[in-house]
């Protein structure tokens, strides 16, 4: 039997207002670790409602999470913030770098967070995983002077400083063009194929999720395939 990296049973949540609504029926969902998987479906289906609960950042809900063997559900908001730090990494549509920090300094600030290696340790760790997308040599720029391709890939970078079992990503190419979409891809399939990271992205973009490994298709709420080609 393949390790997993996350696995959700019932997943259930609820919106209150105006009314009480179900946003999320019965999310049974396993993400083995190595795997590449895209999150599909219409505007409102609940693909970025059920990232944010797969990434412990919503705690509001019914049924059970784990993710890399550990339990989430139940813990603390603390214990929550810790597992959250050490084992995920998060990819936005918009890369969220300080626009006054270096990118350098950018990538550094979860692994000074999580407080496992000492200053200079985070420092090289962070050059490497820069020099991993090639964009070292944009290290001590400001944030604000890149292009935006340059920018997601440094918080592609901050989001792997932990070392991460999975990285998540909401619409991670919603806001390139199409050139630096597939470069952001390529950089997800290398981290896959080459370094068994574990990936989990909500999409879009039809033709990024139809190269990833698997496609999950939702509607209502609801899984409908698991395991879908949209072309």
């Amino acid at each position: 039997m393949e390790a997993l990296a996350l696995k959700s049973t019932g997943i259930t949540k609820y919106f209150h207002d105006p009314v009480k609504l179900a946003v999320l029926n019965g999310i049974d969902l396993e993400v083995k670790k190595g795997e590449f998987v895209s999150i599909v479906g219409k505007s409102g289906c609940g693909k970025s409602t059920l990232l944010y609960v797969l990434s412990t950042m919503d705690r509001d809900y019914e049924g059970t999470l784990e993710i890399n063997g550990v339990m989430a559900t139940g813990k603390s908001i603390n214990a929550l913030a810790f597992l959250r730090n050490s084992t995920i990494g998060f990819v936005f549509q918009f890369h969220y770098l300080l626009p006054d920090f270096s990118c350098l300094k950018n990538v550094m600030i979860p692994g000074l967070r999580l407080g496992k290696l000492s200053y200079k340790e985070v420092e090289e760790k962070a050059y490497e995983k820069l020099k991993m997308f090639g964009v070292e040599d944009q290290a001590l720029k400001m944030a604000n002077k890149l292009s935006g391709g340059q920018q997601q890939r440094v918080a592609i970078a901050r989001a792997l400083i932990n070392d991460p079992a999975i990285i998540m990503g909401d619409e991670p190419t919603g806001n390139l063009d199409s050139k630096n979409t597939g470069v952001v891809f390529d950089l997800f399939q290398k981290l896959t194929k080459e370094y068994g990271q574990t990936i989990i992205t909500v999409t879009h973009d039809e033709d990024f999720a139809d190269r990833s490994d698997r496609i999950i298709e939702m509607a209502d709420g609801c899984i409908v395939t698991h395991n879908k080609k949209l072309k």
